[in-house]
C-alpha cells in the first residue's frame, strides 16, 4: 500500500520525489508554510500526476508555482469554471497545465492536477499557504506539518510498532531517496521562551536582545519515520497582544491587501477557583455516528478496541459525569437516526439506567453518515428554559455536504454549544472545526493511539465550567482612520482556547501614528479589561500572512453568508472571488490556474490519469455500508472505481474488467478481516476495573455497599464490610472507598473520573457525616492506599 498524499504511477507506485524544502514564517500565533517538492517522471510515457494535498481546516492556500524542466510559471487565482475550462483546453492542445482547486464538498481537501509531465522531465512544485497555529494544554502553540510535505518511510527489516507501516514506503535502511529541508524565522510581540520539536533541531537563534525575534531549523539527517512539529512558547502567553502588518506595496490604497491589517490575540487565563467551579444546569445532547465504518478499530495496531466500542465506553463516563437537575438524550445517526428519548429528560436514577441499557446494545448499523438531518431535528426542539443547549458529535467520516452543515450550525449558533469529535484519519478536519467554531464549542482530534475517553471528558470539562462571556471589542484610532472588521464578533472563549480577531485599517492620520483597542469580557461574573497600544505604520512584511488570514475569515463569513441569502447569492459570490482573486487566498468559487505553453508542440505518446489512492481499510469504511452483501461488492466496486479512483487506465496496462476484480477482492478481504456483518457486543459486562467502578455509581454520585463492588476493590463482601466505622451509613462508606481507590490506584486517568468524584464528594459532603476522616482512614487500611482527605477533596 503506498502514501495516500503525494504522486503515482501506472505501476501504483510514487513518483519518484527528489527534495522538499520547506520554509515557515511566524508571526504570532500564525504563520506562513512555503514548500518546494521535487518530482521526477521516469515513466516511458506522458504523465497526468494528481494528488490530493490535505489541509488543516483553518489553513488557505495563497500561493501556487509550477516548473517544468527550466520553465516556471507562476498560478494566478480565477474563477473556478473559468480556470477548470483553461485547464482543459491547455492539455487537450499539448500544453503542460496545473490546477489547484478546492474540493466542492469540503474545504480541508485540494485537487493538484500536475498536467502532463514529459518522460524523464522533472517537475518542482511550490505550494505556500497560511495557518492559525493551534494552542495545546500546555500553552504552546504547535505547527504540525502535513503528510505531503514530510512522507512517512520505514527502513527495511526494522519493526514498524503499531502497524502504522502499512501506509509507509520501504526503503533500505540508510538510503534515504529524498531529503527535507526545514528553516522557521519566528517573531512575537511577547519574548519567545524555546522552541521545541519531535525531531532534532538546530540550537534557536534569537536575532534581537529582546528575543522577540528568532530563527531555528531542522537538524540535517531526518529519517522520515514521524511527523514533524514545531512547538512554540511565548513569555506572558495569556496577555492580549495586537500585531499590525503593514500594506502591500503594489495593492490599491483602500483595498483589502492595500491597507495595513491589524490581528488582535486573545488567551484569557483561567483561575485556579474558577477550574473547580461547576455548573448544574444544562441540555446535554450527545450525538454519536453509528454508521457501519464505526465497527473500523480505533488504530491498526493488535487488540484496537472498534470505535463504537470506544464510543460506549465514553457514553458510559459521559452519562456518569453528568450533574443532577440537568437534561440530556442520545442520538445515534447513519443514513437515519434514532433518539433514546422522544424529547430531552431529566437526569435521574432511573433515565440514566434506561440510557445507560440502550447504550450497552448500541451497534454501528445505522449505513451511511448523514449529519444534517438530526441535526435539523435537535434544532426543531424547543430550547427548555434555564439549561443551556450542549451538543456533542463524535464521527469518524466525512459528509458531502459540509458546506450546508456548518450553514445549518451557524443558524442556530445562538441557540447552543457544540463539542465535536473527529474520530481516525477520516474524519474530515472542516467539519469538525467548523461546526465547533460556528456553534462556539470545542473541537478534537482522536487518532493514531489516542484514546477518545480523555479528550471527550476535556471538552466536558469545558462545557461544565463558567467562560469568558460578553466579550467587546472597542478601537480607537486618530481622526482618518477607520476600522473595518473582517472577522465576526466573538460571543465566547472556553479554558485553553483562543481566539483571533482580524480587522482593516483604512486612511490616514496627518499627526498620531498609533492607535488603541480596548477589550472586556467577563469570566465567572467578574469584568476583566485590557488596553493595547499598536502601530499605525508598521514596518513592511513581504509575508502579507496577517492579510491573507484575515481574508480566509472574511471569505468563510461571506460563503456561509451566499449559502443563506438566495435574493443576494450572486452578489456575495462575486465579492467572493474579487476577495479571492485579490488576496490571492483560495476559496470555493475560485482556483489557482497555471498554463506552461512550451514550444506549442503537440506531446507524443499516451496521456495517463493517475489518481492517489486511499489506503484499502479507511477507502472500504468511508464508502461501504455495514450490512452490504458480497454480492453487492462488484456494483459497489463499480462505483468506486468511477467516483473514487477515477482510473483511466491504457490498454496496454490493467483492464477496467481486471481492475474492477482486483478491488472487489480487495474490499471482500477488508470485510472478511473486519467482521463487519457480526454482532457487536450487547449486555458484555465490562472487564476494565474502572469502567467497572464507574458503571456501579448511581446518579446521585454514590455508590452501594454490593458484591460487584468488592470485586472491583478486589475484596470479598465481607472484607469490605467488616471495616466500616459504626454508625457510618453503608453508602457513605461504600462511596469513600470507591473515592480512595480512585486516587489510590487510577491518578493517571483522573481526567475521565474527575466529575464522577466531584459528584461523591458532594453526595457525601450533603450527607453532613461526622467521621469523615474515620473513614478516609479506614479506607485506605483496607486498601493499602495513603490518600488524605484533603486530596479528595473532602
Amino acid at each position: 500500500m503506498v502514501n495516500c498524499c503525494g504522486l503515482v504511477t501506472v505501476k501504483n507506485e510514487p513518483v519518484p520525489l527528489k527534495s522538499i524544502a520547506v520554509e515557515v514564517s511566524v508571526q504570532g500565533h500564525v504563520a506562513t508554510v512555503s514548500s518546494t517538492l521535487q518530482y521526477e517522471n521516469q515513466e516511458q510515457s506522458p504523465l497526468e500526476a494528481i494528488f490530493v494535498f490535505p489541509l488543516p481546516g483553518e489553513a488557505a492556500v495563497c500561493r501556487f508555482s509550477a516548473k517544468i524542466g527550466q520553465t516556471e510559471v507562476v498560478a494566478e487565482v480565477q474563477e473556478k469554471q473559468k480556470a477548470q475550462e483553461q485547464y482543459d483546453d491547455a492539455l487537450s492542445s499539448g500544453q503542460q497545465a496545473f490546477l489547484l482547486e478546492e474540493s466542492d464538498e469540503s474545504p480541508d481537501v485540494f485537487k493538484l492536477s500536475v498536467g502532463s509531465l514529459p518522460p524523464g522531465e522533472k517537475a518542482s512544485v511550490s505550494l505556500d499557504y497560511v495557518t492559525e497555529l493551534a494552542v495545546q494544554a500546555d500553552d504552546g502553540l504547535r505547527l504540525c506539518l502535513p503528510a505531503v510535505l514530510n512522507p512517512r518511510y520505514q527502513p527495511q527489516g526494522s519493526d514498524s510498532g503499531s502497524g502504522g507501516s502499512a501506509q509507509v514506503s520501504s526503503v533500505p535502511a540508510g538510503s534515504v531517496p529524498y531529503s527535507l529541508s526545514l528553516s522557521a524565522h519566528v517573531s512575537s510581540p511577547h519574548p519567545i521562551s524555546r522552541v521545541e520539536s519531535n525531531c532534532p533541531l538546530d540550537p534557536l537563534n534569537y536575532l534581537n536582545t529582546e528575543k522577540t525575534q528568532a530563527t531555528v531549523s531542522l537538524a540535517a539527517g531526518h529519517q522520515f519515520d514521524r511527523d514533524v512539529e514545531l512547538l512554540l512558547y511565548y513569555q506572558d502567553t495569556h496577555q492580549p497582544t495586537a500585531i499590525v502588518e503593514a500594506a502591500q506595496a503594489s495593492a490599491k490604497p483602500g483595498s483589502l491587501m492595500g491597507d495595513p491589517v491589524v490581528m488582535l490575540s486573545l488567551y484569557p487565563e483561567f483561575p485556579k477557583d474558577v477550574m473547580s467551579s461547576m455548573t448544574s444546569h444544562g441540555e446535554f445532547l450527545f450525538v454519536v455516528d453509528r454508521s457501519g465504518s464505526m465497527e473500523c478499530p480505533m488504530h491498526l495496531g493488535s487488540g484496537s478496541q472498534d470505535r463504537i466500542g470506544s464510543a460506549r465506553d465514553t457514553l458510559l463516563l459521559l452519562l456518569k459525569s453528568l450533574p443532577m437537575g440537568c437534561y440530556f438524550n442520545i442520538i445515534g445517526f447513519g443514513s437515519s437516526y434514532e433518539s433514546f428519548f422522544s424529547k430531552s429528560v431529566e437526569y435521574s436514577q432511573k433515565t440514566m439506567d434506561e440510557a445507560l441499557q440502550k447504550v450497552k446494545e448500541m451497534r454501528a448499523d445505522l449505513g451511511g453518515t448523514e449529519i444534517l438531518q438530526p441535526l435539523k431535528h435537535i434544532y426543531s426542539q424547543p430550547c427548555l428554559p434555564d439549561q443551556p443547549r450542549q451538543l456533542f458529535l463524535f464521527t469518524d467520516g466525512e459528509v458531502r455536504n459540509t458546506k450546508e452543515v456548518l450553514d445549518l450550525v451557524k443558524t442556530n449558533a445562538g441557540s447552543h454549544r457544540c463539542f465535536s469529535f473527529g474520530i481516525g484519519k477520516g474524519a474530515s478536519t472542516a467539519l469538525i472545526s467548523g461546526v465547533a467554531k460556528q456553534a462556539r464549542g470545542h473541537a478534537q482530534f482522536i487518532t493514531g493511539q489516542d484514546r477518545m475517553q480523555p479528550k471527550v471528558m476535556q471538552s466536558l470539562r469545558f462545557a461544565l465550567q463558567p467562560a469568558v462571556v460578553d466579550i467587546s471589542v472597542k478601537w480607537n484610532v486618530p481622526k482618518g482612520v477607520s476600522v473595518t472588521p473582517l472577522s465576526p464578533p466573538i460571543r465566547v472563549v472556553f479554558q485553553g482556547q483562543r481566539a483571533l480577531l482580524y480587522a482593516q485599517l483604512t486612511g490616514e492620520s496627518s499627526g498620531d501614528t498609533e492607535g488603541s483597542v480596548m477589550v472586556k469580557y467577563s469570566l465567572a461574573k467578574q469584568p476583566v479589561e485590557n488596553q493595547l497600544s499598536f502601530s499605525l505604520k508598521p514596518a513592511e512584511d513581504a509575508g502579507m500572512t496577517v492579510h491573507r488570514l484575515g481574508a480566509r475569515t472574511l471569505i468563510q463569513s461571506l460563503e456561509v453568508e451566499e449559502g443563506e441569502q438566495d435574493g443576494e447569492k450572486e452578489g456575495v459570490k462575486e465579492k467572493v472571488i474579487e476577495l479571492s482573486i485579490q488576496s490571492g487566498v483560495s476559496s470555493a468559487f475560485t482556483a489557482f490556474i497555471a498554463v506552461h505553453k512550451g514550444d506549442g508542440e503537440a506531446l507524443h505518446g499516451q496521456l495517463l490519469r493517475r489518481q492517489v489512492p486511499t489506503p484499502n481499510w479507511y477507502l472500504c469504511s468511508s464508502v461501504l455500508e455495514p450490512d452490504m452483501k458480497l454480492s453487492e461488492l462488484d456494483d459497489r466496486a463499480d462505483q468506486l472505481m468511477c467516483s473514487a479512483s477515477e482510473f483511466e487506465v491504457g490498454t496496454k496496462s490493467m483492464s477496467a474488467q481486471k481492475a474492477k476484480g482486483s478491488l472487489a477482492s480487495r474490499v471482500k478481504g477488508f470485510f472478511s478481516q473486519q467482521h463487519f456483518d457480526s454482532p457487536a457486543p450487547t449486555s458484555k459486562p465490562v472487564r476494565d476495573p474502572l469502567l467497572q467502578l464507574i458503571s456501579l455509581q448511581k446518579a446521585s454520585g454514590s455508590w452501594v455497599l454490593e458484591a460487584a463492588l468488592a470485586e472491583v476493590l478486589a475484596k470479598t463482601e465481607e472484607e469490605v464490610s467488616k471495616p466500616k466505622p459504626a454508625q457510618v451509613d453503608q453508602d457513605v462508606w461504600a462511596t469513600v472507598l470507591a473515592l480512595v481507590w480512585l486516587y489510590g490506584f487510577k491518578m493517571e486517568a483522573q481526567e475521565e473520573w474527575q466529575f464522577l468524584a466531584m459528584k461523591a464528594v458532594s453526595w457525601i459532603q450533603a450527607q453532613k457525616v461526622a467521621s469523615v476522616s474515620e473513614c478516609v482512614q479506614a479506607g485506605n487500611t483496607l486498601l493499602g492506599c495513603q490518600v488524605q482527605k484533603d486530596t479528595l477533596g473532602l
